[in-house]
């Protein structure tokens, strides 16, 4: 999200000097982490899934799935994601637009 924040400088003050205030872009960068973070553990469940469910089947193993142990990973996912977004996202929030728009 730091790197997205960074490429999209220019972009951001050009939303901030047409007046959205700092709420607003605050709120578009920690919901687009939240999207990131849900897909990403959404797929990492399910290929983890996919993977216990092939070796069980392989070894003869029997297969047992836990939903605690799911939600739990996708609770860490979702936690990841709020505080590897929000720093950017503030950072993003406070830019002056005139600094923001000068960036190369």
């Amino acid at each position: 999200m730091l790197v997205s924040v960074v490429e999209r400088t220019r972009e951001i003050g050009i939303r901030k000097a047409l007046g959205a205030s700092p709420k607003v872009i605050l709120m578009q960068l920690v919901t687009e982490s939240l999207v990131l973070t849900v897909t990403g553990g959404i797929i990492g469940s399910l290929t983890g899934v996919a993977a216990s469910m092939f070796v069980c089947h392989q070894q003869d193993w029997a297969f047992t799935l836990s939903a605690p142990a799911l939600l739990l990973a996708m609770g860490v996912s979702i936690l990841i994601g709020v505080f590897a977004g929000g720093y950017p996202a503030l950072k993003a929030a406070k830019l002056d637009p005139i600094e923001a728009l000068q960036y190369e």
